[in-house]
């Protein structure tokens, strides 16, 4: 069932429950004025129930003990007889003034109830007077044995304001419950458009209400869902064009070294001729780029290992100084080869962090592998660490010839190399830095690179201490 609909049901319900609560409220309004009217001292202390013809054998004692009073009016319009409360303010009164009496003591807004009586047989008026302290007036009087064309159109009068009140009743609440719907509807209504477009594959869909209540709290859950969903395609669509790319690069990378392996191996087969130098230059073709197809295809499962969700590191407490200090003496000499030059500056202090020793010798080895195999001699290396208040940076910094600014940027990604020329010249994987970033981020900390062409390359890793 539509909502509009549900809204509208559930009003006619509260019409007829409003309804059906007013009729038992005038019932009850109804008793509760017999009841009231029954306790009155004014009604259990009538003139009527008193009148005697002699009005000096009149029994008033409870009418005084209840603060009331009785007075008698005499044909002549004069107070023959008063005890108790009196309000009449002289012993005799005119005919107009005793008419106007009569006509005042009906009154509602009058804060005295007096009940008058007249003894045809001794001419006299008995009344009697109570002050009022709270009066509640509903009644509807009826005279059963007398019915007149006035009875008739006052039942008509009050059937036509009770069809009415009903028909505006009704209106009002077809009127409200639309009026009520539309607030919730339309904005379900925008919300549904919304994850239809979403459910559809239209990921930018939004909903605008601009609302302040809980459908405003639920456009902002929507928004940040959709937001979310938007991203996670996004990433899913560019780990799928990274994965085609690697696919292509891994293919590319092997398809140089297999190529020459499958030539030179042939020409090796078939040709029986070749001189033991020309076998010699062939085999060391062979062995080259098997080496070089065997370390792409150790590095992929290299990288593949750090990526999986089952990888662990193997971390031991220990002075980052001191291993700082053996990892860069057994660099030196490597450097020394390469004809670079090198300063370090290691702090004496003891700084204690946890870290995997093996996969943090592959980060410093990849480092200096890259940097010697891209700059020229008389590069100048300069490795430092310095302490933080929760951290640990390592510098790795040299000279040499830089990366491009376009480069540098992806530099962490797989098959990423500072020459954009794939060659089996320049050796190395592509895969490096990518396997040197996971590492770092697996111990919690994080590596960038500041680099400009022509002014060398400055790595920095930060890893938490203990």
């Amino acid at each position: 069932m539509k909502i509009v609909n549900r809204f509208l049901i559930n009003y006619i319900l509260m019409f007829i429950i409003s309804t059906m609560i007013a009729i038992v409220a005038f019932l009850l309004l109804d008793f509760a004025n017999d009841v009231i009217s029954k306790t009155l001292v004014k009604n259990n202390y009538t003139a009527e129930t008193l009148m005697r013809d002699d009005y000096k054998s009149i029994d008033i004692q409870s009418v005084l003990d209840n603060g009331g009073g009785v007075q008698v009016i005499g044909s002549n319009y004069d107070v023959v007889f008063s005890e108790g409360l009196n309000t009449f303010t002289k012993d005799k009164l005119t005919a107009a003034e005793f008419t106007d009496f009569l006509i005042m003591s009906k009154s509602i807004g009058i804060p005295y109830s007096y009940s008058i009586e007249y003894n045809p047989k001794e001419r006299f008026w008995l009344i009697v007077t109570f002050p009022t302290s709270i009066r509640i007036d509903f009644a509807i009087v009826h005279n059963k044995d007398f019915s007149s064309v006035d009875t008739q159109n006052v039942v008509g009068f009050l059937i036509a304001v009770i069809i009415f009140y009903l028909l505006s009743l009704g209106i009002c609440t077809i009127i409200y419950s639309k009026i009520t719907s539309i607030g919730i509807v339309n904005p379900l209504r925008k919300l549904c458009n919304s994850a239809q477009s979403l459910r559809n594959g239209d990921y930018s869909a939004r909903v605008d209400l601009n609302l302040k209540n809980e459908f405003g709290e639920l456009e902002d859950t929507f928004n940040a869902m959709a937001q979310q969903i938007e991203e996670e395609i996004s990433l899913r669509r560019q780990s799928e064009e990274n994965r085609k790319k690697m696919v292509l690069d891994i293919s590319h990378d092997l398809k140089n070294p297999l190529a020459s392996i499958m030539g030179y191996a042939e020409l090796c087969r078939t040709k029986q001729d070749l001189s033991n130098e020309e076998r010699n230059s062939y085999t060391k073709i062979i062995y080259e780029n098997s080496v070089r197809a065997n370390n792409l295809i150790t590095d992929l499962f290299e990288l593949s290992k750090i990526e999986s969700s089952e990888f662990k590191l193997n971390k031991i407490k220990l002075d980052v100084c001191e291993y700082i200090r053996e990892e860069i003496g057994m660099v030196i000499p490597i450097f020394d080869r390469a004809g670079f030059t090198y300063d370090f500056n290691i702090p004496e202090a003891e700084i204690f962090t946890m870290i995997d020793t093996v996969q943090m010798d592959r980060v410093f080895q990849n480092l200096v592998a890259n940097t010697v195999q891209y700059n020229p001699q008389g590069t100048r290396v300069r490795i430092s660490l310095i302490e933080q208040t929760d951290k640990i940076v390592l510098f790795f910094k040299d000279n040499g010839i830089g990366i491009p600014t376009e480069i540098a940027k992806d530099i962490f990604f797989p098959f990423v190399r500072a020459d954009s020329a794939r060659n089996s010249q320049t050796g190395g994987t592509g895969l490096g830095l990518a396997i040197v970033e996971k590492i770092i981020t697996a111990h919690g900390g994080n590596i960038s690179l500041k680099t400009d062409e022509n002014r060398g390359c400055e790595f920095c890793i930060t890893i938490p201490k203990i």
